[in-house]
């Protein structure tokens, strides 16, 4: 009877401390913040990545300022942290990145996340996390519509040229061992490296991911030169990445992407960007929300595709 009367008073103290506590407006504590969200919280700023030539994701618009489908992206998770840690003046600092030296300028705080045209898959994976996918890929190729290539078969004793660091370097190369096929590969510093020389003949041919060969060729003098042609190496899928297990972060990114897919608000962006004449030149990619596109924004997650 004694345990009992002692376990009812410990309640009904702590129902009378928390109405108390409710009564003049004392909210309990909210969960300390850790990693990135620390960070920002501390500094009120927050850095990300940009690329400076990846049309129609990231890339400098007539005044070198970064925009693209992918910097809106990062404007929502931004967005997203200002009311989240309720920090309406919060800074964003801009750094630009290479597919190089994306992963070690995470690594090493100078910047806090990046959405651009990275491919979340295994490798990367084990060095830092990914965010919800926000776009699906398939590798490919551009060529001369004269060139007479039409598949990766055609490539064979060919120049081909690649961006340096890129999950299509790693899967050109490896074609190249395994089928004999004495490609002379090539690995660019950047797509406009490449894209020059597919234009001025030095390479037959450029491997990279469908929708930013869409941005190289439209910005051509002459588009119908060019053709996006081959079976897909493989489909991929776009992340933001984030400080490796950084799980309040990761939420945050999360929740903004898939409130964008869910809502309807994706597929607008998708088409400003791709279906729509875009900034500095007015080009208009024409590229229309693939089938793999419609079912990511109907199922929003993190997982990489194949």
């Amino acid at each position: 009877m004694k345990r009992e009367y002692f376990a009812r008073a410990i309640v009904t103290v702590a129902i009378a401390t928390s109405s108390a506590l409710q009564l003049h407006g004392v909210k309990a504590a909210e969960p300390a913040l850790t990693g990135t969200l620390l960070k920002v919280s501390e500094d009120k700023v927050i850095t990300i990545g940009y690329r400076d030539a990846s049309v129609p994701f990231s890339y400098y618009d007539a005044n070198q300022k970064p925009i693209g489908y992918s910097i809106d992206v990062a404007n929502l998770v931004i967005e997203r942290i200002r009311k989240d840690l309720k920090l309406p003046d919060l800074k964003v600092r801009t750094i630009p990145i290479t597919s190089q030296n994306r992963l070690s300028l995470l690594q090493n705080g100078t910047i806090d996340f990046e959405c651009t045209s990275t491919t979340n898959n295994a490798e990367r994976a084990r060095q830092v996390s990914f965010s919800n996918s926000f776009f699906i890929i398939g590798t490919r190729l551009l060529v001369n519509t004269k060139s007479g290539i039409k598949d990766f078969d055609d490539l064979k004793d060919k120049t081909v040229v690649v961006g340096a660091g890129t999950t299509s370097e790693k899967s050109l190369r490896k074609m190249n061992v395994e089928k004999s096929m004495n490609m002379d590969i090539i690995s660019a510093k950047d797509h406009a490296e490449s894209f020059l020389m597919l234009t001025t003949g030095r390479a037959k041919a450029m491997m990279m991911d469908d929708a930013l060969l869409a941005g190289e060729r439209a910005k051509t003098r002459n588009p119908n030169d060019y053709e996006i042609v081959g079976t897909p190496q493989s489909y991929e899928a776009y992340g933001c990445m984030l400080r490796k297990n950084d799980a309040p972060m990761k939420a945050i990114m999360d929740a903004a992407i898939a409130d964008a897919q869910k809502s309807g608000l994706a597929a607008k962006m998708y088409t400003r960007w791709f279906e729509q004449p875009i900034p500095p030149k007015q080009l208009n990619l024409g590229v229309p929300l693939s089938p793999r596109m419609k079912t990511l924004f109907a199922n929003p997650g993190d997982k990489p595709t194949s």
